[in-house]
């Protein structure tokens, strides 16, 4: 699941993806952000076995997936997701123009 902060200066938040996959050798993040591109955001596996990428994001509606070992996975901690025209579905997340309130 992705994390998001605000970053004042830029109008971009900082997203953090992350993805529990202990025994997988390459996890690539990829989504019409970074135009479904698979050498723009290599993530890197923590000493957990946890998968993590920060990107910095303009305001809006994005769709995601992760490439596992060559193998197409959905967010399973984000329930957001939606069909693609391939029939399958991705995760999507919205970064809010104005940092979030907690009550």
């Amino acid at each position: 699941m992705s994390r998001i902060k605000s970053s004042q200066k830029s109008g971009r938040r900082r997203v953090v993806f992350a993805l529990e996959s202990p025994d997988a050798s390459e996890v690539i993040l990829m989504g019409d952000f970074n135009q479904w591109n698979p050498k723009r955001h290599p993530m890197k596996k923590d000493p957990n076995g946890v998968w993590k990428k920060t990107t910095m994001l303009f305001p809006g509606r994005y769709e995601y997936r992760f490439l596992v070992d060559n193998r197409w996975e959905n967010d399973s901690k984000n329930k957001q997701s939606c069909f693609n025209r391939f029939g399958t579905k991705n995760n999507f997340i919205v970064v809010p123009s104005t940092q979030a309130i907690c009550l």
